[in-house]
């Protein structure tokens, strides 16, 4: 393996709150999926967000999301056709005036929420908002799932893909995640949580929680910045990879 990308979901404040520990987080990832103002995240905060990104090196992506600021946008929403096609195109080009005003590209787009968890199993969906990115730009990365909708739409229309896993959520044999609230879902010590990011990267598999073995070779980590150990999580994880001799790098150096 070339590498892993460490990807965070950042930028999600809005005028008078505050959400995530953003600065801390950044100093250790490589990857920021950038809130574009719908789910969460303004001007001012997009503006800020993509200045450090700069600042520390890390690489900047689209998480575009549904327009749901109250529910965050993990809600459903019943769209027509054409719709999310719309509303990830409109999103990504408002990030993107801010890395253009900062001189610096979009390497990837990440969808937010519910509008990744749905489209991660419908195919229209999935299409749709890879269509947008497509024409936004036929080298932005899709990060999502192994094995899901977005990547069977990435594939479809040859858009670079990148695989994504999820070091702090059991999985089921399908490959699944196992759903927030039952027991187990959540790995909540972070040694465990390391260690599980280190067997993938060595082995390509994931321990699930029934115990079996799934085959998950993955590029890029979704790491957390919304809780309060989210940097000592992030530091640590980093360092286990490092010292474990596997290189941190950006989806663009790894794709």
């Amino acid at each position: 393996m070339k590498g892993i990308d460490l990807n965070c979901d950042l930028g999600e404040s809005f005028g008078a709150y505050t959400i995530g520990m953003d600065a801390g987080v950044m100093d250790y990832i490589t990857s920021a999926n950038v809130a574009c103002g719908w789910h969460g995240g303004d001007p001012a905060v997009m503006a800020r967000t993509v200045a450090m990104a700069k600042e520390k090196g890390v690489r900047v992506g689209a998480h575009p999301g549904f327009p749901d600021l109250m529910g965050f946008g993990r809600r459903e929403m019943k769209l027509q056709k054409g719709e999310a096609y719309a509303y990830t195109l409109y999103q990504m080009g408002a990030l993107w005036a801010f890395c253009k005003g900062e001189g610096i590209p979009m390497q990837h787009m990440k969808a937010h929420g519910t509008f990744y968890n749905m489209a991660c199993k419908d195919i229209g969906l999935a299409t749709e908002i890879c269509k947008a990115s497509r024409d936004f730009s036929r080298e932005i990365v899709i990060l999502a799932p192994l094995g899901s909708a977005f990547h069977t739409a990435a594939e479809e229309l040859g858009l670079p893909f990148a695989g994504e896993f999820f070091a702090d959520r059991a999985y089921n044999p399908d490959g699944s995640l196992v759903t927030r609230g039952l027991p187990g879902a959540m790995v909540e010590d972070a040694q465990t949580a390391a260690n599980r990011v280190l067997k993938m990267a060595r082995e390509g598999t994931v321990t699930c929680l029934d115990g079996t073995e799934l085959p998950i070779a993955c590029v890029s980590v979704c790491v957390h910045g919304d809780n309060a150990h989210a940097v000592d999580f992030v530091k640590l994880l980093r360092g286990s990879l490092e010292g474990a001799g596997i290189p941190v790098a950006p989806l663009s150096a790894l794709i």
